[in-house]
């Protein structure tokens, strides 16, 4: 079986894909879609995919689109057997990604001059808010868990350790969220994760606030 990844090292979703990947320690291509460096692999693309959205993950030639499905499509263990538990890790799955990866995005669209010439304060304030609104419900809920659903490392994971690595950058979570705070330190610590971090190192110049000094 052939697995290819096409992504970009610095992508908070393609760190979703990877992870699930090097969890499992699954053999695959890791295709950079990274401007104009590797004009071979964007062609390949967006052959398969026109909407142009990374992560995509080919397999034996049939194209998975999609980061959740993707870690599901590759690490079906991820996701638990028993039903009340699927739905915790799905609901949180979705929670990082639709309430602290999408609010953290729309500070950073603020900062990329192709896009808002002049970022907008209000937007950046309701993104903030959002973010705020996230980390205290994200407190509580993760209470007492050593990771996002509990003792077992899940695609809440994947989804929650890039999603919470670029909120913290963008919005730092305040201390009074000792919990969330502990769990990003945690959930960034993990082999498969790590290695996300470190790969991504290299671009870290890319990132439109000014990367922090940390992590």
């Amino acid at each position: 079986m052939t697995l290819e990844l096409f992504g970009h090292p610095f992508s908070s979703y393609t760190w979703k894909a990877l992870i699930p990947l090097y969890e499992t320690g699954r053999a695959f291509d890791f295709r950079n879609v990274a401007g104009n460096e590797h004009p071979e692999n964007e062609a390949a693309f967006l052959a398969y995919w026109p909407v142009g959205k990374f992560p995509l993950l080919v397999d034996d030639g049939m194209p998975v689109m999609e980061s959740s499905v993707i870690v599901e499509h590759v690490a079906p263990g991820l996701i638990p057997a028993e039903k009340d538990a699927a739905r915790e890790v799905r609901m949180l799955d979705r929670i990082f990604d639709n309430h602290v990866m999408t609010p953290t995005q729309a500070v950073v669209a603020e900062h990329l001059a192709f896009l808002t010439p002049t970022p907008d304060a209000a937007r950046i304030a309701r993104a903030r808010d959002a973010l705020d609104k996230a980390y205290g419900w994200l407190d509580q809920r993760l209470a007492g868990r050593h990771w996002a659903a509990g003792e077992e490392f899940t695609l809440a994971d994947c989804a929650g350790a890039p999603a919470l690595f670029y909120a913290d950058w963008v919005h730092p979570i305040a201390s009074d969220f000792a919990t969330l705070r502990a769990y990003r330190t945690r959930v960034l610590g993990r082999p498969s994760v790590a290695r996300c971090v470190d790969e991504a190192r290299p671009y870290r110049p890319l990132f439109p606030l000014g990367a922090p000094d940390r992590d």
